[in-house]
């Protein structure tokens, strides 16, 4: 019986704990800042260095220049599928090459996109972060070249299909 009324007494002993400074309950400094409020500026608001803009500058402009020769090999192999007998003939065989010489002309363009991409990944990795100024430029490239990805993977699908790949 005494084992049965102790128990309980020395499972609430255990629970409480000896006095000491307790937590404040009263909001803390932090908490009064109201987060609907706008941010004046961002917390790293330095310029795009001169590296990243000339590497971003070049990678577009790769990508412009490849554009450029893969558009006259679309219309080429266009011109072909559009001449292109039966599959298996001569002619369908030509515009099957010239399908394939447009898609190899891609490669300036995707090669540029994925360096692009490669340089955000890099800076995440080795600084834990982009700052704004370099992300928006990287995000601008990225766009440019990316429309231009867009643009040609769509002319070749097109061609794939009238060519019945």
């Amino acid at each position: 019986m005494r084992g049965a009324i102790l128990s309980p007494i020395l499972i609430l002993a255990a629970c409480s704990a000896p006095g000491g400074p307790y937590p404040s309950l009263q909001p803390r400094a932090a908490e009064t800042i109201d987060p609907r409020l706008p941010v004046e500026r961002p917390i790293n608001d330095k310029p795009v260095s001169g590296e990243l803009a000339g590497r971003l500058s070049t990678l577009v402009e790769q990508a412009r220049n490849g554009s450029a020769a893969f558009d006259s090999a679309a219309a080429a192999a266009e011109r072909l599928a559009g001449n292109a007998g039966g599959r298996t003939s001569e002619s369908w065989i030509a515009a099957q090459q010239a399908l394939t010489a447009a898609i190899a002309a891609r490669a300036p363009v995707t090669r540029a996109a994925g360096d692009i991409d490669a340089i955000a990944a890099t800076a995440l990795q080795t600084r834990g972060g982009i700052a704004p100024n370099d992300f928006a430029a990287i995000q601008r490239a990225a766009e440019e070249v990316g429309g231009l990805n867009d643009r040609q993977a769509a002319r070749i699908a097109a061609l794939q299909r009238r060519l019945g790949d």
